[in-house]
């Protein structure tokens, strides 16, 4: 299994009722990250202020407005599950799209936040957070 695009998603979701079900399909979703090279989970790629481990690594393109790639984990089944709705959010994306892109509130649509844990909440702000400086340092030229 490939992780969907946000849309489907976001479909897949509308049609689950329960939180249970949907907490499921989100750790199904981790389930279906591609795994991360053991290479990448550096304390450099690690995001701060996660209670679980999480990793994020940044692949920048060329250009102006650079297309970037992510790769990540997490040592927790339902982070890693937001993990890749976070990526199937932005992974393939220009840096200006993910920039103009309200990841967070997209969670909140989702109806998941409503659901986690403070610690979390907070985690996945923080996920958030740091995909949105890759994008702003790649359009800066940093």
């Amino acid at each position: 299994m490939t992780i969907p695009c946000y849309e489907e998603i976001a479909e897949n979701l509308s049609f689950l009722d329960e939180w249970e079900e949907r907490y499921a399909y989100v750790i199904q979703l981790g389930k279906a990250l591609p795994p991360m090279a053991e290479a990448l989970k550096t304390e450099e790629n690690r995001v701060q202020g996660c209670a679980s481990r999480v990793w994020l690594a940044t692949s920048v393109g060329e250009g102006a407005d650079p297309v970037l790639t992510f790769a990540g984990d997490s040592d927790a089944l339902i982070v890693r599950g937001l993990v890749a709705l976070a990526l199937s959010v932005n992974s393939g994306k220009t840096a200006s799209q993910i920039a103009a892109t309200d990841t967070f509130g997209m969670f909140d649509t989702l109806g998941l936040r409503a659901h986690l844990s403070s610690q979390r909440s907070n985690g996945l702000r923080s996920m958030v957070a740091r995909i949105r400086r890759d994008a702003e340092a790649a359009l800066s030229g940093g």
